[in-house]
């Protein structure tokens, strides 16, 4: 299985940290300190999930001259923030291509999404199901979010990837997705309860942020670890670290533990804040001009509800 494009959208109005500050008197140099977080992207009145979607696709479809809309047979979305439920970005996606009478799933594993949906493409092409397939992230975390929230109500921004995925190479760019790990442990700590939202209730909510933390630095460190030594890999092996963009504190305290210097990872948390299962996508977006063969990436997520995954990428 092969990635063949990556791309990404991102709201244009930019959120500083001085916004909070007025609302709540929390500086910039106090969310900075604890998330590494100087601005993050809001989506427009007239944006949301699905829009944002639509125009990644549009740009990772442009960017692909060897993949025709029209060859698509599977499109799989996540998300967390959904603009509807029932009428989902999955579909909204196939509404914009104009395929008709394929596979469109829809997946909500928190942060994990990302991880999850090409892993839901794996098992469409090993069952021959399928042969080209568009995965699409996208979240629209501040049409939930409360700015008042003096504990997580900084840590969010809007924002959307897709990738192209095909059974067989198309391309000598084309980045092989060598192996995929994915868990969950919604059965230990605060999974139930450290960061929810609940729509008929309220929007996102993050009152156990340490366990989150804890849990986060743990499980990442660990699948990343797995995937490397199932592939026989070492982490001196690793091009790129991209992790899930929740805090820079996480991924440094990952980094830490792997031993991987700094220069290694992939971090976009600074400019976007939590772009939630987008932002592993987005940075991946990001980094796909520097990727150079023989490259190895890890793509490293964490999510509410305590999934987690690991993902190998190779050039």
């Amino acid at each position: 299985m092969y990635i063949h494009q990556v791309a990404a959208y991102l709201p244009a109005e930019i959120i500083t940290n001085e916004h909070f500050t007025r609302l709540n008197g929390l500086s910039n140099e106090w969310i900075t300190e604890r998330t590494g977080i100087r601005a993050r992207r809001k989506a427009a009145p007239d944006e949301n999930t699905n829009t944002m979607a639509l125009e990644a696709t549009r740009r990772a479809l442009a960017q692909a001259p060897a993949f025709p809309a029209a060859d698509i047979d599977l499109i799989v979305g996540g998300t967390y923030t959904p603009h509807d439920t029932i009428y989902t970005v999955a579909h909204a996606v196939q509404r914009e291509l104009n395929v008709s009478d394929i596979p469109v799933v829809s997946i909500s594993s928190a942060c994990s999404s990302l991880l999850n949906a090409v892993e839901i493409v794996e098992g469409y092409f090993a069952m021959g199901k399928a042969q080209r397939a568009l995965v699409v992230v996208s979240e629209h975390n501040t049409a939930y979010n409360n700015d008042f929230d003096t504990v997580a109500g900084h840590l969010w921004g809007d924002g959307a990837a897709v990738l192209l995925l095909s059974k067989e190479r198309l391309a000598p760019a084309d980045l092989h997705v060598q192996a995929i790990r994915t868990g969950g442990a919604g059965n230990i700590g605060k999974a139930d309860q450290a960061v929810t939202l609940k729509p008929v209730e309220r929007g996102i909510v993050m009152p156990f942020g340490k366990d989150v933390f804890i849990h986060a630095c743990t499980y990442m460190t660990r699948v990343t670890q797995q995937i490397l030594e199932q592939n026989n890999l070492s982490v001196a092996d690793v091009t790129y670290l991209i992790p899930h963009q929740a805090n820079l504190r996480i991924t440094k305290n990952v980094l830490q533990q792997l031993g991987l210097p700094e220069e290694r990872a992939v971090s976009n948390i600074e400019e976007l804040g939590n772009t939630g299962c987008a932002g592993a996508a987005i940075a991946l977006a990001d980094t796909w001009p520097l990727l150079q063969p023989g490259n190895h990436i890890i793509v490293t997520v964490f999510g509410g509800g305590y999934s987690y995954g690991a993902m190998l990428l190779t050039r």
